[in-house]
């Protein structure tokens, strides 16, 4: 149960603007954040919080295994393979784009699989 869960998806700039992804929020984790994996030069792999991440118009920024994921701490119930869950992505100029993210087994690694 305390084992976090992961989300991964592409998230692409229609508009003219930049935006700016400020943060996270679902009703499954409390602490829901977006990571980044980072590799050094000896190999060692590392996770930190991305912070905030702007996102060019026309641009798009992929969550996937090895770079920027969503980190969902802090589950409040277990994560169901074939279930979907709500994932609220929160910009800076206060607008949030909600989806519905589908789970996968713990072997998945996109939604081809």
């Amino acid at each position: 149960m305390n084992r976090p869960g992961a989300a991964y998806m592409t998230i692409r700039n229609t508009g003219d603007e930049p935006v700016t992804l400020i943060g996270l929020t679902t009703p499954l984790a409390m602490m829901p954040e977006i990571h980044e994996t980072k590799t050094n030069a000896e190999g060692v792999s590392s996770m930190s919080p991305a912070g905030e991440i702007v996102i060019a118009p026309g641009e798009s920024i992929a969550l996937e295994p090895g770079g920027l994921h969503a980190m969902l701490m802090r589950l409040q119930e277990p994560m169901t393979e074939g279930d979907t869950f709500p994932l609220t992505l929160l910009f800076d100029d206060g607008g949030e784009v909600t989806v519905e993210v589908p789970i996968l087994g713990i072997a998945a690694r996109g939604p081809e699989d």
